[in-house]
């Protein structure tokens, strides 16, 4: 009787076990998981790449998307990834689609999206041989951003000098008698310091023609000392109350609270702040203006390229549903969408989207677009260094000097990896 019923559980334990494992393959009628990560940090940028995510596993519910935002810990779990490769199914760029992910990246040339990607992206995602690496969600026009009432209130034109700009954040400390902080970091976040680095590196040692430095920079040979002003200027800002008390501690989700109150008037907040603030208080308007020329006779520029990305891991095993997700963001409807989400341009030439800034983005229609610093000039890791020094600049573990030499040190040491 024993050997029956144990005959029976048997039979009973192998259907089940069958069924199980059938209802996790790909194939016909069956649920099909793609794992997608992203850079997305700010909360509206999160908001409208789930909303899209959701609008198309609504229309293929046989499809479902698992999205992983990890925020500041991207680039390290990539890394991982990478090492084991192991990379997830969709993943975001973030401005590395040749130099960091290309041999990870499957080839997008085949898409019809492809004829339609804006000029202005065609070397940064596309190289001489066709090959497309990533499917632009929107693209970077990064300078600083501003509360446009404050500055009209307080007479203070909008800088387009470095020398300029430090005058306003003084003169902001002066009339609003230390009400209002000058210029907010969310300094918790190491990036924040990066992309203070980052933006104005450009001006600093790339678009002034008797200060250039392109060749010493690709080349090993950059004497970093030339750099020192940048951690400089940021020491004195702090010395002189005009960063935010807090500067070291604050987090990105509070930017959009102290602005919208008018606590803040300059920062380097991306283009989602405006409709954010939009959002908590309509009457503060929110600019932005191109990064200021440091050097005497030069002109501003916007730091841009790829902001957002989605490129197919080669080696996917669902590469079919992959596309199909590519193909649904490139949808005319869906990109505009993303693009008026995030407040920033769209990927796509025939996408029109009716952006927060665009009005400044008009203004300065003349001013190029130079791309991040970090991308062209640094090797892989330097982001992260760029971070760390101004964290240990503004808790006087660094001198100024001693940034510019740790920036040296790793310059050299990441190179020869």
């Amino acid at each position: 009787m024993r050997s029956w019923y144990s005959f029976v559980l048997l039979a009973l334990i192998g259907m089940i076990s069958v069924g199980c494992s059938d209802s996790g393959a790909s194939g016909s009628g069956d649920q099909t998981t793609l794992s997608f990560y992203s850079t997305a940090t700010t909360e509206e940028d999160k908001k409208v790449i789930k909303e899209a995510i959701a609008g198309f596993e609504e229309e293929n519910p046989d499809i479902d998307i698992e999205e992983n935002l990890p925020g500041d810990g991207y680039e390290d779990m990539l890394r991982v990834k990478m090492a084991a490769n192991d990379m997830p199914d969709l993943f975001d760029t973030h401005g590395w689609a040749k130099q960091r992910y290309s041999e990870y990246v499957a080839d997008l040339s085949d898409m019809e999206w492809v004829e339609n990607l804006d000029p202005a992206l065609e070397t940064i995602l596309k190289d001489e041989e066709g090959k497309v690496y990533a499917y632009p969600l929107n693209q970077a026009k990064d300078g600083i951003t501003y509360n446009a009432n404050l500055l009209e209130e307080y007479g203070i034109e909008p800088p387009t000098t470095f020398d300029e700009f430090m005058e306003a954040l003084y003169e902001v400390k002066e009339k609003s008698d230390g009400e209002v902080t000058p210029l907010w970091f969310h300094g918790s976040d190491k990036s924040a310091f990066g992309q203070y680095f980052d933006q104005f590196a450009t001006p600093l040692l790339v678009t002034d023609e008797e200060n250039n430095y392109e060749e010493e920079l690709l080349n090993g040979s950059f004497d970093w000392a030339n750099y020192t002003f940048l951690p400089e200027k940021l020491k004195e800002m702090h010395d002189e109350g005009l960063l935010n008390e807090d500067v070291l501690t604050a987090q990105i989700q509070q930017q959009e609270q102290l602005m919208a109150q008018g606590k803040i008037a300059f920062n380097f907040g991306g283009g989602s702040i405006g409709p954010a603030v939009e959002e908590l208080n309509p009457e503060v308007q929110v600019g932005v203006i191109p990064m200021p020329a440091v050097h005497d006779g030069d002109d501003p520029s916007w730091i841009g390229g790829e902001r957002h990305t989605v490129a197919a891991w080669k080696d996917t095993e669902n590469m079919e549903e992959a596309k199909k997700f590519i193909e649904y963001l490139a949808q005319p409807e869906v990109a505009e969408k993303i693009a008026e989400g995030t407040s920033l341009p769209a990927g796509l030439a025939n996408v029109d989207a009716d952006n927060y800034y665009s009005e400044y983005y008009d203004a300065f229609e003349g001013v190029e677009v130079q791309p991040y610093f970090d991308r062209v000039y640094l090797p892989s890791g330097m982001w992260d260094v760029m971070g760390a020094t101004g964290q240990e600049l503004l808790s006087e573990s660094m001198t100024p000097e001693e940034v510019s030499e740790k920036m040296g040190e790793e310059y050299t040491r990441l190179r020869e990896k």
